[in-house]
């Protein structure tokens, strides 16, 4: 995994996502995924599976004459590198602006509501226990 916070541009959302599916992959599997929604060629897929494999977003195995992919981050490594870099880039690393924004511009249920205010109690119940103060 790597150390830095893990940002992906919008091709890379795409190709791990597929990865992530149908783990571990091919090349050709990850081209035939995307085409009909890319029209990537099988170069381009390649090309890209062998930059997130340097940039250590994924593995690469070469069995016999074949590269296995496997994703390297988990699906909540990625999610929580995107909100990071909305997080500075978008609100200036201000929390509260961002929650304002997002439950301003999309439905949220009462479930969602309940779980958003079951996680912070139990944030300030950890804060409590820790002694840090607000």
């Amino acid at each position: 995994m790597p150390k830095t916070p893990i940002e992906l541009t919008e091709a890379e959302w795409s190709v791990i996502k597929a990865v992530w599916e149908t783990e571990p992959c091919t090349a050709p599997d990850i081209q035939e995924m995307l085409f009909k929604e890319t029209g990537w060629t099988y170069s381009t897929v390649r090309t890209f599976l062998d930059r997130m494999a340097a940039k250590g977003l994924l593995t690469a195995v070469k069995e016999r004459n074949l590269t296995l992919y496997r994703s390297a981050v988990t699906k909540a490594q990625a999610q929580r590198g995107e909100v990071l870099y909305a997080l500075k880039n978008a609100f200036n690393n201000a929390l509260t602006p961002m929650l304002q924004c997002l439950l301003e511009t999309r439905d949220v249920s009462g479930e969602e509501l309940d779980q958003i205010k079951l996680i912070i109690a139990a944030h300030e119940k950890g804060r409590a226990k820790s002694g840090r103060k607000s």
